[in-house]
Formats: C-alpha cells, structure tokens, sequence
C-alpha cells in the first residue's frame, strides 16, 4: 500500500486532484474492462477447444498451472487465457474499489466549495494509494 503526502494551497485544490484521479481511474478500468471482454472470450474458446481435444484424445483435462515461486513472486510457466483473465479481473476488482473509495472521498469534500478564502493555510493531505483519507489544515501562525 503506497502512502503519500502532499500539500495544497486550497481546498479547491484537493478537490480538483481527486477529480482528476476519478478521471483517470475510470478511464483505467474502462480499458481493463474491455481487455477482460476480449480475454473472456478467448478463454472460453480455449477452454472448449480443450476439452474437444482431451475427449478425442481420451485424456482427462488437467489444470496443472505450471506455477512456481521465487522470491514471493508467483511465475505461471506456459500461461494460458485462463490465468491472463484471473489476472486483468483482480486489476478490474482492485479499479473498481479505488473508484469508489476515491467517489466516496469526493463526496466528503462538497465542503471544499463553500471555503471562501484559504491564503495563509496550507492543506496536507494524506493519501493511501491516491486516495485521501486525512486533511491536515496548518495555518501561516504555525508555519
């Protein structure tokens, strides 16, 4: 999980980021969302043009995945559409949740638009994985 801090001018400021990061989240996922379609269906071709050969062959289908570890990083030997599709719907589910986290962050922040004047504040913002999830408000006295 990355955690990150930065520093704005204005409240407006913030809101404009996180719209920007909805932005270009869901343009992520759209893309995802497409690729996942395209291996969806070359999976199950894959999957169907398998089993009409092992039929024939008079072979069980096995699902040896060819799977190895090094170093707490999974290698999958001779993948197949199979384990391209696992992988695109966990980056899909994983887009989908920062989408509404950062929608939810979005909707915390309708208070932004009503602050008149912020010179002389500076906001930190605390992000988990581009998601803000603490303002910190520090005033010029303090600076």
């Amino acid at each position: 999980m990355a955690v990150s801090l930065k520093e704005f001018d204005s409240a407006i400021e913030i809101v404009k980021a996180v719209d920007h990061e909805i932005t270009e989240t869901k343009n992520m996922l759209n893309g995802y969302l497409r690729r996942l379609e395209d291996i969806r269906a070359l999976a199950e071709k894959s999957r169907k043009i398998r089993e009409v050969v092992f039929k024939f062959a008079g072979k069980k289908t096995t699902a040896e995945a060819g799977e190895i570890s090094i170093s707490g990083i999974n290698l999958i030997l001779d993948a197949k559409s199979i384990h391209e599709l696992a992988a695109v719907e966990e980056v899909v589910r994983s887009q989908q949740e920062k989408l509404i986290a950062l929608q939810k962050a979005r909707e915390g922040l309708k208070w932004a638009d009503q602050i008149g004047e912020t010179e002389g504040v500076k906001f930190l913002v605390l992000e988990k994985n581009g998601v803000p999830e603490k303002i910190l408000l520090r005033f010029a006295s303090e600076l």
